[in-house]
């Protein structure tokens, strides 16, 4: 499933090959991933791209909106036909393909379109935007604009790090006193975006082992934990997102994150970046693989 980061650069990427765009035609492969009337959006033009947490939400002139929720091997990949001036001069102009991909990785990246996973087909005035999805566990949903923010998915999110109040979330960390901190971040009710990576990373930076209980975690270490989330995600964002191989930024270049900036996901059986005393190791907490410093992030006696 892509971490808000990845979304937020999807956002801004699709959005320079979108907006302004009117909808011609919505194909519709798949009934379940498409929830509404497909032929209300037809004829509207895509005002503007926004997000909550890990959900997109496309907006259009006519007063509805487009949720898109990639799930876990959710694709985006829209393609648009461009003249490029060949060197020999205008008379010699050609066509050439422009490609924003984005989701889960596959072929498809690179893929004739439309194809066996592709669930809906959105027809624009300058290109197609199409939707696959292998497993088909996202969706596209056409609703009103007005009722997006209290649509039910949306309404069960929780403030992103950005906007949480720290004190709000070392309550709700206290609220679950005795589970692991990574599964309680993890859970987009308590603190919306986080996903496996970013949390690895949080609780690295913050020195917090992910299995400590929420109920050791004091006052001082939520609070550096949620300032610590919203520097990793914003180094993401800023990188392009973390792809592991997913993700493409708007201008056909992968994200590097990881290659650049994680210090710990992925990293096991390297020396710790901070302490050089220990080496990185992974672990399994709340199902997922979860990375850390064995040195630097100690767990509490009450976690025994």
């Amino acid at each position: 499933m892509p971490e808000l980061p990845e979304v937020e650069t999807i956002r801004r990427g699709l959005s320079e090959y979108i907006v302004h765009q009117k909808i011609r035609q919505i194909t519709v492969e798949c009934d379940k991933s498409f929830q509404g009337d497909r032929q209300i959006p037809e004829g509207a033009t895509i005002t503007g791209l926004r997000r909550f947490g890990k959900v997109l939400i496309i907006d259009l002139d006519d007063g509805h909106s487009l949720m898109v929720h990639l799930r876990m091997t959710g694709q985006l990949i829209y393609d648009s036909a461009k003249t490029t001036l060949a060197s020999a001069g205008p008379d010699h102009a050609r066509p050439t393909q422009a490609r924003y991909a984005a989701g889960h990785p596959s072929d498809n990246f690179l893929a004739t379109l439309p194809n066996q996973q592709t669930r809906v087909i959105i027809s624009l005035a300058q290109g197609t935007l199409y939707f696959n999805d292998q497993r088909k566990f996202g969706f596209i949903k056409v609703l009103p604009t007005a009722e997006v923010a209290t649509d039910p998915f949306i309404q069960k999110l929780a403030p992103e790090p950005w906007t949480m109040d720290p004190i709000a979330f070392h309550q709700a960390l206290h609220r679950h006193p005795k589970s692991p901190i990574k599964a309680i971040i993890l859970d987009q009710t308590i603190i919306c975006g986080l996903g496996n990576i970013y949390a690895d990373e949080a609780l690295f930076a913050a020195k917090i082992h992910p299995e400590r209980k929420c109920a050791t975690i004091t006052e001082r270490e939520s609070t550096a934990l949620l300032e610590n989330a919203k520097q990793v995600m914003e180094t993401s964002i800023a990188s392009g997102g973390s792809t592991m191989r997913t993700y493409l930024k708007a201008n056909g270049e992968r994200g590097d994150y990881l290659d650049q900036f994680a210090q710990v996901f992925g990293k096991q059986n390297q020396l710790c970046p901070r302490c050089k005393q220990a080496k990185i190791i992974k672990i399994k907490v709340a199902g997922r693989g979860t990375h850390l410093c064995p040195h630097c992030q100690k767990r509490s006696p009450q976690d025994a």
